[in-house]
């Protein structure tokens, strides 16, 4: 993913935080016009003190945010479950050791795309780290606010091993920084958005977190005849008010008063402040501006606050008709779509009323066929700025650049109304392209129009798509794919050992919530994953998430229970929810750790795999061998057991646990089964991040499998493919007569399931949650005898309450 790359992972820190030594080369604010400039004189008196250098304020894991991968150029297809059609035998025997996986390969192609000759990770500033060892927790917040997750049921710990792995899609972009007594700047990543913290502006010795928030739609409020809002709404956290030196935001805005004496004199870009996001708003005083920046100087502090910065007219004049005509207003536009593109895939045109860009956005409204889809996290492929002096009627059209795709008819063009504008707001429009015929997927140039209606000017641009979903058989007989990847390593050796596996505990599960059966459920035919309870029966509730899965007959809502040491769902509507301390009898409902892992890894004694991809992945996402032989139970394992050809480096030693476990699982099929013991193992180390991505990709392959022909029904369901999309998906696997043979049809289904997937972004709660229930409302659901996608659902619903009980939150020396 290059936008999450570009945020994560390869933002040089430093340069980001910039010191104030640096900022006063080409910062006004901390020159010697502070004498003009009262709120700021504090702030350049400091600076001209060679004792007061300021220190970087990001105090992170030095590795923590670089990719940590190695050198995978290899193959190994001994004792695949799933004969994939010699999949793996196209590729170069020379090439000796494990497979790539399919996001190995993702990788390997993202590399290439955006930044072929990267070699090694970006510096992080590690100086002061000793409040993350005493404040854990304060850690865990920094970290989760800057992956910008709505939820997480992740450790940092696992997060680092395998960053590309989080909860659910990403927010606004949210940046939290732990200041100390020298102060320092926080920056909004990708944006003009600053907040300056002075030295002294928190006692020695105490720190200040400094949280910056972008919400990309104002307050209604401030968008009217008299005032323009011309940035985004900016929330700002405070963890400590015991203050003694007030703040600074700096903003550089979408807007310039135009020089003419009317408009100088009846406008100005000025700062509304609130302590609700919801206003109201009051305009505060003691504001700075220098060209199409502003700096406000900020005293009355809380621990939350929003801003948003504003054109405001005293009084419209003619031949003013509103606060537009008092300046020269920028509008900026981006193109957002999918990952990667497929033969029929949305993008969305959206004009914001600031210059601030996301280069991610989630889109809740998208509709194929008149029917909702799923919330899906785009990425920003294009953007333009544009002069538009007054609001005004605009007409949006894209067109192909590729005789081979073209915008769905009803798309080609759509207006914008200039009232839309005023209200600051992003406005968005969706266009639907789709693939001419059966040809050969690719990516294509399209072109954007803007055309304002009362005139003449048109403002256009080019937008690149990004590469269709790679498939596994095209990368694999392309060997200079694999050939390049050298080029891609990037973690020190060194950084390696620092990483630590927590212990696991087997003890009494610790459940906060319960539910009284209101009716006794027997089911005369059994049905895996469900429970069976009688009236006044107290089940512990395993979190307060709901499942979405069929019962008997229809779809229901359920939460995952435990009821005599058995973990199922119940259906919502049959308990009464109780708090832990409204429990008469648990005895019933007690479960322990150890017993808890064990039946939530049960769906994978029946999920079809690929051996060589599941030991490429978990040898390149474990750091400790040691860890994983533990609990593999090869504690007696030492360093003398590997040979040559394993000693070199970590992921070999994992790779080698493996494989030994698998040839011991081969040698003992009828009481051992390997996927189901190394997930149990993966759990047992905390590497959660691991197992929702082995869940994901097994759950998809034997997703496929299981449908054969009826993917066709699925793809009609899931994302409105037409028989021309379908046929498309289904040309590259015909056998000699024309047509894909039945036992091959797992491989469009494989295809077009892996790239429908892929929209999802990290979300695989949402992947395989939209699945069970796009599989449920076929005509003949392949759900009612196979429950090993609810039994997922199961797992990954587990996971918090499992890490809350079963490892200590602060990690003993």
């Amino acid at each position: 993913d290059a936008s999450e790359s570009k945020l994560d992972l390869d933002i040089d820190w430093p340069g980001v935080f910039k010191h104030a030594q640096s900022v006063s080369k080409t910062n006004p604010f901390w020159n010697e016009l502070s004498g003009s400039n009262p709120f700021v004189h504090d702030i350049a008196a400091s600076n001209r003190n060679e004792n007061n250098k300021r220190l970087s304020i990001l105090k992170e894991k030095p590795y923590l945010f670089s990719k940590i991968s190695s050198n995978r150029d290899s193959l190994d297809s001994s004792g695949d479950e799933l004969d994939i059609d010699c999949l793996l035998r196209k590729t170069s025997a020379r090439r000796s050791g494990r497979s790539k996986s399919v996001s190995d390969f993702l990788d390997i192609v993202d590399n290439q795309r955006f930044n072929p000759h990267k070699t090694a990770p970006q510096k992080t500033t590690v100086s002061d780290m000793t409040w993350l060892q005493n404040d854990r927790e304060a850690y865990k917040m920094a970290w989760l606010s800057h992956r910008q997750l709505t939820r997480s049921c992740l450790d940092l710990e696992a997060m680092s091993h395998s960053p590309g792995w989080a909860q659910t899609q990403a927010t606004d972009i949210h940046v939290v920084c732990k200041l100390n007594h020298e102060g320092g700047s926080v920056q909004l990543p990708d944006s003009d958005i600053n907040i300056h913290v002075p030295v002294g502006h928190v006692l020695p010795g105490e720190f200040q977190e400094v949280g910056l928030k972008a919400i990309l739609n104002p307050p209604l409020s401030c968008n009217n005849e008299l005032s323009s809002t011309v940035s985004p709404l900016i929330e700002l956290t405070l963890s400590n008010l015991n203050t003694s030196e007030a703040i600074f935001l700096e903003v550089k805005v979408a807007a310039k008063v135009k020089s003419d004496p009317l408009s100088q004199v009846m406008s100005d870009i000025v700062c509304f402040f609130s302590l609700n996001k919801e206003g109201p708003f009051k305009k505060l005083e003691n504001c700075y501006i220098y060209q199409d920046t502003i700096q406000v100087k900020l005293t009355d502090l809380s621990h939350v606050m929003y801003a948003v910065i504003a054109i405001q007219a005293s009084r419209i004049q003619p031949p003013a008709t509103n606060v537009w005509d008092y300046v020269h207003r920028t509008v900026s536009v981006g193109i957002y779509g999918p990952k990667y593109i497929h033969p029929s895939f949305t993008a969305v045109f959206t004009v914001f009323g600031h210059n601030y860009i996301p280069g991610k956005l989630t889109i809740c409204d998208i509709k194929k066929g008149g029917k909702s889809m799923p919330p899906v996290v785009f990425q920003l492929w294009g953007k333009h700025t544009f002069l538009l002096e007054n609001p005004q009627d605009l007409n949006i059209s894209l067109v192909s650049c590729d005789p081979d795709f073209q915008v769905k008819m009803d798309d080609q063009s759509k207006n914008i109304k200039k009232e839309e504008l005023k209200t600051g707001e992003m406005v968005r429009q969706q266009f639907l392209f789709s693939m001419l015929g059966c040809r050969e997927m690719h990516f294509f140039v399209f072109l954007v129009q803007i055309k304002i209606l009362k005139s003449s000017q048109v403002t256009q641009f080019h937008v690149t798509t990004p590469d269709p979903a790679p498939k596994l058989s095209g990368i694999i007989s392309r060997p200079k794919h694999l050939q390049n990847r050298k080029e891609i390593k990037s973690a020190p050796w060194l950084l390696i050992p620092t990483i630590k596996y927590p212990k696991f505990q087997d003890k009494t599960l610790s459940v906060n919530t319960y539910g009284v059966a209101l009716k006794t459920v027997l089911r005369q035919n059994k049905i895996d994953y469900l429970l069976e309870y009688f009236k006044g029966d107290t089940i512990a509730l395993l979190g307060e998430d709901k499942v979405k899965a069929i019962g008997q007959t229809k779809m229901k809502e359920w939460y995952v229970g435990v009821l005599r040491r058995k973990i199922g769902l119940v259906h919502c509507k049959n308990v009464k929810v109780i708090p832990k301390e409204q429990a008469m009898d648990t005895a019933d409902s007690e479960l322990t750790t150890r017993n808890l892992v064990e039946q939530i890894a049960l769906p994978f004694k029946k999920l079809t795999y690929i051996y060589s991809v599941v030991l490429s992945t978990v040898s390149e996402s474990v750091y400790d061998w040691r860890a994983l032989a533990e609990v593999l139970g090869y504690s007696h394992m030492s360093l003398d057991d590997f040979n040559e050809a394993h000693i070199d480096k970590e992921s070999e030693r994992v790779a080698h646990v493996v494989k030994k476990m698998k040839q011991d699982c081969h040698a003992n099929k009828k009481k051992r089964l390997f996927l189901y013991e190394l997930i149990v193992a993966l759990l047992k180390i905390d590497c959660q991040g691991l197992v929702a991505r082995l869940t994901q990709d097994t759950i998809i392959l034997t997703s496929a499998v299981k449908l054969g022909k009826s993917w066709r029904e699925l793809a009609e369901k899931l994302a409105r493919l037409t028989k021309q999309q379908i046929e498309a998906y289904e040309v590259p696997h015909h056998g000699k007569n024309g047509a894909v043979a039945l036992e091959m049809m797992w491989k469009p289904a494989y295809d077009f399931l892996y790239t429908w997937a892929a929209h999802y972004g990290d979300g695989y709660r949402d992947v395989l949650q939209d699945l069970q229930s796009a599989l449920d409302k076929m005509k003949n659901p392949v759900t009612k005898q196979w429950r090993e996608l609810t039994g997922a659902l199961i797992l990954v619903n587990c996971m918090e309450v499992l890490r809350a009980s079963a490892f200590s939150k602060m990690e003993e020396e």
